[in-house]
């Protein structure tokens, strides 16, 4: 098998870091060693096939965004990356494991879901891969099968408690998929917001006229989050069953989560990226002369952006330092404006919900690092090393050390990214959220278990390179 050396870096993990050489063989790392260590040889540079010069760099493990949508079918339209385009996007920014969502719709039988998912991913991966299991219509047969799933490598499914009529699940629902949860361990995962009340202040809105995707975040207000947020906790306590919020946007929503977690609670959160940086006033409420008030429509996503003016952004930075908020996921779920946003053109209610980030998570992430407001091993663990304890990957992924895949990324901190169409944009769409955005980092150099798919610019991988990754239950329970 061939053997690489990654020389010369400091290696970053949760915990810390330290100035260290990787070793690897084949898809695997086999000795994180001291620079000049003769351990295994007094040239070890001499004796392997590869060597990858991190010199003033640091190496870290792969990212793991566990919450992506390839290919999600969405109001009359599907998710504009496949899952070729959507991972190959994913390892230009340093993301080397994804965790998608297989999807039962109602009516539909969970493992046909499950089966049409694994049907869209195998072969075309350009990095692993592994699922959730999105249940779209909680009854008998769904109950039934639920606890199967594990031995599929598949331990969280994901409910929500929005979207009347496509994915909503009311009390009584969540409570029995909970009280499975509870039996088997699996991780319940929840889309916290009130969708009948939003539905009926969004139909008030567009009688009024008021159309454009701005009342979108007006609509999906943040009482109608915080309450299900409430909840879903409520429900979590009197079944026993761990909890995992998802896509957390609402201050108040991490107040709630946090006073569940200080009372003891298997209760856990994620945030994205466009809850740190975007804001209801300057994307949702943007125009533009080839788009006019339905330019904002390229940030319409659920839950919506927040208000900077309440100070959702800051809180939610304040929350990743804290540990109220466990770590940093995208919910990728692309779609181009023409052809599939522009269907909302008159009523914001029709606009494909998503926002592309597969591809610069690690650097917005990285950014807070410069900016102050994370350190540099949270970072890490924020992007990686959580990701993967949460759902049952650790020791395989998240981690730099003996046993683990070689899933790594050199990082340049003296490098710079500047985000947008032209520049750094690999995702399947025809604009970027992140358009203008400066980056003080750079990811040099990116291996997929041992082989290298991005070095200097490049993307050398290929479809297929992915695997699908069976996992454990959630490593990161009280």
């Amino acid at each position: 098998m061939a053997t690489t050396l990654i020389k010369g870096g400091t290696v970053v993990t949760a915990t810390g870091r330290s100035e260290a050489d990787v070793l690897i063989d084949g898809e695997t790392i086999v000795a994180v060693l001291a620079p000049g260590s003769v351990l295994l040889g007094t040239d070890l540079t001499a004796g392997v096939d590869t060597v990858i010069d991190a010199t003033g760099k640091y190496v870290i493990p792969g990212g793991v965004d566990a919450h992506t949508h390839m290919e999600l079918p969405f109001g009359g339209t599907a998710a504009s990356d496949t899952f070729e385009t959507g991972t190959r996007a994913a390892a230009w920014g340093g993301t080397t494991t994804i965790i998608d969502f297989a999807v039962q719709t109602y009516g539909q039988k969970v493992l046909d879901g499950l089966a049409a998912w694994h049907e869209k991913a195998a072969g075309n991966c350009a990095i692993d891969y592994a699922f959730h299991q999105i249940i779209g219509g909680v009854d008998d047969d769904s109950l039934a099968v639920l606890p199967s799933l594990v031995d599929e490598g598949i331990t969280s499914f994901k409910l929500f408690m929005a979207y009347p009529g496509v994915f909503y699940s009311d009390d009584a629902q969540i409570l029995k998929a909970m009280q499975v949860s509870a039996e088997t361990g699996m991780l319940t995962m929840m889309h916290a917001e009130n969708g009948p009340v939003i539905d009926v202040l969004a139909a008030q809105l567009v009688e009024k006229g008021k159309t454009d995707p701005y009342f979108h975040g007006i609509a999906r207000a943040w009482q109608a989050e915080e309450e299900a947020t409430h909840r879903a906790i409520m429900l979590s306590h009197l079944t026993g069953a761990p909890l995992y919020v998802v896509h957390v946007s609402a201050k108040q929503a991490v107040e709630q989560l946090a006073w569940a977690r200080d009372n003891g609670q298997n209760v856990f959160g994620e945030t994205c990226p466009q809850y740190l940086y975007l804001s209801l006033e300057e994307q949702l409420g943007a125009s533009s002369e080839e788009w006019g008030a339905f330019e904002g429509s390229k940030w319409v996503c659920s839950t919506p952006l927040r208000s900077r003016e309440e100070g959702h952004q800051h809180h939610m930075w304040q929350a990743l330092r804290t540990n109220d908020i466990q770590m940093v996921s995208t919910d990728h779920c692309p779609f181009c404006m023409k052809g599939q946003k522009e269907l909302g053109l008159g009523d914001f209610r029709k606009i494909p919900n998503g926002i592309g980030s597969v591809e610069h998570r690690m650097d917005l992430m990285y950014q807070g690092v410069v900016s102050g407001q994370i350190t540099l091993e949270r970072w890490v663990e924020l992007t990686s090393t959580t990701p993967a304890r949460m759902f049952g990957l650790y020791g395989k992924k998240g981690v730099i050390q003996p046993g683990a895949d070689a899933d790594i990324v050199v990082y340049d901190p003296n490098g710079h990214t500047s985000i947008g169409l032209g520049k750094t944009h690999h995702m399947n769409m025809d604009h970027s959220a992140w358009e203008g955005f400066e980056i003080d980092g750079h990811v040099d150099t990116v291996l997929s278990r041992g082989k290298v798919v991005v070095d200097d610019n490049q993307y050398i991988g290929s479809k297929g390179d992915g695997k699908f990754v069976k996992r454990g239950l959630s490593q990161y329970l009280i």
